[in-house]
């Protein structure tokens, strides 16, 4: 089985946000923009590109941490 590391984010509290999430950001960004008077294409839009920093950031937090704990194993410092 593959590990990726993403289960132990937020002390293993990340599966269950990250579902919780994706399911509901692109919905409250929709929302808060179509309800600023945004047109709505560009409420779509911008509630589509949303689902994206999902990703980003995990993928951000999984690169901090790996950085942190190689930090020490490096034989060159």
């Amino acid at each position: 089985m593959i590990d990726d590391g993403s289960e132990n984010l937020f002390q293993g509290f990340w599966p269950f946000m990250k579902r919780f999430l994706i399911l509901f950001l692109p919905l409250w960004v929709f929302l808060i923009g179509y309800s600023a008077g945004l047109h709505i294409l560009l409420s779509a839009v911008l509630a589509g590109l949303s689902v994206s920093t999902i990703a980003m950031f995990e993928k951000y937090q999984l690169k901090q941490e790996n950085d942190s704990t190689t930090a020490g194993n490096k034989v060159i410092k």
